[in-house]
């Protein structure tokens, strides 16, 4: 079994189209770069310098990782991680 990882729909170009792929169980960090090796470019999207970029939201099992440990939150077999752009809107 593996870590399910869900896609936003702006970077399913990324994914051949697909909605949800599989990672590595390990940190999110570990996950983000596991994925870059699979679907080159989507790691610079989500990431940078180790972080997740502050438009990103992640969720692993619909916890949102910056109120667990952040990047270095531990995902395992079975886990769902969500990767949420941040949308922003105003009149």
């Amino acid at each position: 079994m593996a870590v399910i990882v869900r896609i936003p729909t702006p970077l399913q170009r990324l994914t051949q189209g697909k909605e949800e792929i599989e990672g590595r169980p390990g940190s999110i960090m570990d996950l983000i770069n596991d994925l870059d090796g699979k679907y080159p470019g989507i790691g610079e999207r989500i990431s940078e310098g180790g972080k997740i970029r502050r438009f990103v939201n992640v969720y692993v099992n619909e916890e949102d990782i910056r109120f667990l440990k952040a990047e270095e939150t531990e995902v395992k077999d079975g886990d769902v991680v969500s990767i949420i752009p941040a949308i922003a809107g105003g009149i």
